[in-house]
């Protein structure tokens, strides 16, 4: 009886379709979209096009945020819109210009990569970056990341664990997220 269950395992597994190679290898965070939060008070429309946020003379900590957009199904999304912006290294959004703000869109494989510094905490929230993510010509996904073991995310009301980036085990400089959206 076991031989036979074995084989019918066996023939069953040979029929499946292969996993393509990204879902082999990434952990399983596809499936549930990620979480929406709030856009907040700083929001600029127009921003520039631009993956590196980095000023000439900025003293703080530089940060790279790297990762992919995601389907349900664990597809990478082509031609994402990612519009990023964050306060600055005194906790301050630029209202004015285009300070520590811009969009950029996903590769072929649906991955961004964004240089930019580690932004200050402001009174009331913790350090984070916000983020609009737009798969081509569905709905906007509004949400923020956060930094792992910050001291603010326990008084922050609006922080949450599973928007967290995965920070190099390099160091603080280096942070992952893969956003999975509606397609």
């Amino acid at each position: 009886m076991t031989s036979l269950i074995r084989r019918r395992l066996l023939a069953a597994a040979a029929v499946l379709p292969a996993l393509p190679a990204f879902a082999q290898t990434r952990p399983l965070t596809c499936g549930e979209l990620t979480a929406q939060q709030t856009e907040g008070p700083f929001f600029k429309t127009a921003t520039p096009l631009r993956t590196s946020f980095v000023e000439a003379g900025s003293k703080a900590a530089r940060l790279v945020v790297a990762g992919q957009v995601l389907s349900r199904s664990c597809r990478p999304v082509a031609h994402a819109l990612l519009d990023f912006w964050h306060a600055d290294e005194d906790g301050e959004y630029d209202n004015r210009g285009f300070r520590y703000r811009g969009h950029q869109f996903t590769d072929a494989q649906g991955r961004y990569r964004l240089q930019t510094i580690v932004p200050a905490e402001y009174p009331g929230r913790t350090r984070h970056i916000h983020v609009k993510v737009q798969a081509p010509g569905k709905r906007i996904l509004t949400t923020q990341l956060y930094f792992r073991d910050e001291a603010g995310n326990l008084r922050d009301g609006l922080y949450r664990p599973d928007l967290e980036m995965r920070m190099s085990a390099r160091g603080a400089g280096e942070g992952a997220f893969d956003f999975v959206v509606e397609v």
